[in-house]
């Protein structure tokens, strides 16, 4: 016959010792869910978050194809254009230019604009007229939505190709001493980018990117995002007084 426990000199455990031992338990599985969880959150966030193509923009502005408007004397100006193929870049604008009349209607500022955005049906063909270095001009396109226009940001952010890139560090908008034009001065280049290799040098001035003029930092940017990598651009840059013409290779971001 077994002895009774308490002849080994083991106590049983009280209630409140198993009560412990549970809470212990308890709390270990607690701290897992939350690991599990918070694990679980941070890759939600990863997969919902947006790339970095600055298209969290208003409805207006993204059915157009552009980003950032902003008022300016005699009308309304934007930062660029985005994304590829959007009705702005196959109308042929660029950032920096200045609207003063869409689809027959006068544009005084950002409000009436994006009113007169909202008010357009999509696939419609639309008029506008512009101001770029002091000429007026007038172009055309079709509208499209603004889920077209995320579906096409959503292409261009997931190309296999990649983004271009060049190799600088600091740039601002100027203006072109002797001109009515403005351009993007590289203040600050990077050794051995592709800019560099090149023969561009800190202080140009970059007018034209592979024919397309170029007036803002804003519209820059997203040229040399837009170039594809290890393809060959003819960059136009003013070097005081001179204008020269210079292939680049671009580099892969």
């Amino acid at each position: 016959m077994q002895p009774p426990l308490a002849s080994s000199g083991i106590s049983p455990p009280t209630p409140k010792q198993r009560k412990g031992r549970i809470s212990g338990l308890a709390w270990l599985l607690i701290g897992i869910g939350a690991l599990f969880l918070t694990g679980l959150l941070l890759t939600t966030l990863r997969t919902q978050r947006q790339p970095n193509n600055r298209s969290t923009l208003q409805a207006a502005e993204n059915s157009f194809g552009v980003r950032e408007f902003v008022n300016v004397s005699g009308g309304v100006a934007f930062s660029d254009v985005y994304p590829p193929d959007a009705p702005a870049d196959k109308a042929g604008l660029v950032g920096g230019d200045i609207i003063n009349s869409f689809d027959g209607k006068p544009v005084r500022n950002r409000d009436e604009l994006q009113d007169l955005l909202r008010q357009t049906p999509v696939a419609k063909t639309v008029e506008v007229t512009y101001v770029r270095d002091g000429e007026t001009k007038k172009t055309r396109f079709i509208t499209i939505s603004p889920e077209q226009v995320a579906m096409l940001a959503d292409d261009f952010e997931n190309r296999p190709a990649g983004h271009g890139q060049l190799g600088f560090e600091d740039t601002e908008t100027v203006a072109v001493e002797g001109t009515r034009t403005s351009g993007v001065r590289l203040n600050v280049l990077s050794a051995g980018g592709p800019a560099a290799l090149a023969g561009i040098q800190a202080g140009d001035i970059v007018v034209e990117w592979d024919g397309v003029p170029i007036r803002n930092r804003g519209e820059f940017l997203t040229r040399v995002r837009r170039a594809i990598p290890y393809s060959t651009v003819n960059v136009l840059v003013m070097r005081a007084s001179q204008r020269l013409e210079i292939p680049v290779k671009i580099g892969k971001r």
